[in-house]
């Protein structure tokens, strides 16, 4: 049996699967984030006490020892440790918007800019560069107590096998420090964004090698259990996107957009980042966009709408929402692929008394398409595209996807980020996996081509809808 662990920003959750990438078992877990002007943050020892519940969850009755576990979980943000691993300050989450001020300012200056032609990271409010650039300026004394400062599931790694100090991999390491030429940090984007003082919280890459034996929390005590990628990076394995030119969507609380390629372009607008993989000359060009399903969420709540009537609300609207149009930039700090506009705001459109719910879930999700549209486009995609995430559980989503993208979709359910992180694991390991087993799509969506072209007009306009946006935010 094998276990993947995926600590996701809201939900927590381990997997196990047999040797041919079958899942027996899912147990997951809720983990709160604390919102306020701007600031999201996350308790430490709540994500870790829901990490060892579920894995206790799935591995209490098996029937079958664990052979292996591998873990993945959400990316940037700062999670401040102590000596002993423990942290130091609740974890401001990738979503943070409180350092938007400092990104505005190296916009301006052209630290931005810089900082991407040298890394090919597009920083945001929410990595790591303009946090413990905040945090030295109003909260230097957490600074003075950490010893590292981690992604998330590098708390949990330390923890699970109590390794006597904190270390990263090079996918999470990618944002905003890592030359993705040498695999190292580079000090001198360190020494631009102020924090050369700093530069010991920085933990040690592991490339690409982070293992460890678990301690016994969740865990049979001596699980080999390996660290990273994160969740990106291990959807990608998990979809079997390994090939350059392909590509992967992850419908999900972030919209993710990945393509596989051995090209390493840093010109071009700055946005996005090059996560680098496993394999030294691979790098996965990643566009995430701040919101995916949370928009979907929030428009849901707000018209008291269940998740359950999407398919059919969905039915009951044609193409193009009787003219409601939604620009679906609804993240406290803006967006960040495929480009970087902190100060970007949603905006619905058209919409009248004569508006029904179905109008705003179909604009919304329209919205959230186009969106994913213009970050592959700018990705590069021009193979295959996979499709994961939560919101693969639509089936008339996921049409409605085919025909705004104008492409078959190979949808893969299940855990898919705990998925790869197992194949990462086995890949680190020595074992051998059928990857081609594991990573078989559970269904392809094929577009409509008469819907397909009614939404490559509606792109063109959705283009010309946020150019104006951006503008307007700039003001």
């Amino acid at each position: 049996m094998y276990i993947g662990i995926d600590v996701g920003t809201s939900t927590v959750k381990a997997a196990a699967f047999d040797a041919e990438g079958h899942e027996l078992k899912v147990a997951a877990r809720p983990v709160g984030l604390s919102m306020r002007g701007g600031w999201v943050e996350q308790d430490q020892e709540e994500v870790y006490a829901a990490v060892v519940a579920v894995l206790a969850e799935v591995t209490g009755d098996a029937a079958e020892p664990v052979e292996l576990a591998g873990l993945t979980g959400q990316g940037d943000g700062v999670w401040l440790l102590d000596r002993a691993g423990r942290p130091v300050r609740p974890a401001a989450s990738w979503m943070d918007g409180r350092a938007a001020e400092l990104v505005d300012r190296w916009l301006a200056d052209g630290t931005f800019e810089t900082v991407f032609r040298r890394t090919g990271s597009a920083m945001f409010p929410g990595c790591p560069g303009p946090l413990l650039a905040w945090l030295d300026s109003h909260d230097p004394k957490s600074l003075d107590t950490a010893t590292a400062a981690v992604y998330c599931k590098d708390m949990v790694f330390q923890r699970l096998t109590g390794a006597p100090r904190a270390t990263t991999d090079v996918s999470d390491a990618s944002m905003p420090f890592l030359d993705p030429r040498t695999r190292a940090y580079d000090n001198r984007v360190v020494e631009l964004l102020g924090l050369t003082h700093r530069r010991g919280l920085l933990a040690p890459v592991s490339d690409p090698v982070a293992k460890g034996g678990a301690k016994g929390e969740g865990l049979p005590a001596g699980t080999p259990l390996a660290n990273g990628p994160y969740d990106l990076a291990a959807c990608a394995l998990g979809a079997g996107v390994t090939r350059p030119g392909d590509g992967l969507l992850i419908v999900g609380t972030c919209l993710a957009s990945l393509v596989a390629t051995t090209d390493l372009d840093l010109t071009g607008e700055p946005a996005g980042l090059h996560i680098s993989t496993d394999r030294p000359g691979h790098w996965l060009r990643a566009m995430p966009a701040m919101v995916g399903t949370a928009a979907l969420d929030w428009v849901l709540s707000t018209t008291r709408v269940a998740h359950d009537e999407v398919d059919a609300l969905l039915a009951d609207t044609p193409p193009g929402a009787h003219g409601v149009r939604v620009l679906p930039y609804f993240a406290p700090s803006g967006e960040r692929a495929p480009f970087v506009e902190p100060r970007l705001r949603a905006e619905l459109t058209g919409v009248s008394l004569e508006s029904t719910p179905a109008d705003l879930v179909r604009a919304t999700c329209e919205g959230i398409g186009y969106a994913a549209r213009h970050c592959l486009d700018a990705a590069g995609l021009t193979g295959t595209l996979a499709v994961c995430g939560g919101g693969t559980r639509s089936p008339a989503w996921m049409r409605l996807l085919a025909d705004v993208l104008g492409r078959p979709l190979r949808v893969v359910e299940g855990e898919v980020g705990a998925r790869g992180a197992v194949l990462a694991a086995a890949e680190r390991y020595g074992i051998a996996l059928d990857t081609d087993t594991w990573t078989r799509p559970t269904t392809v969506v094929e577009p409509d081509a008469g819907r397909a072209a009614y939404y490559a007009k509606g792109y063109t306009d959705h283009l010309a809808r946020l150019a104006v946006a951006r503008g307007r935010a700039r003001d």
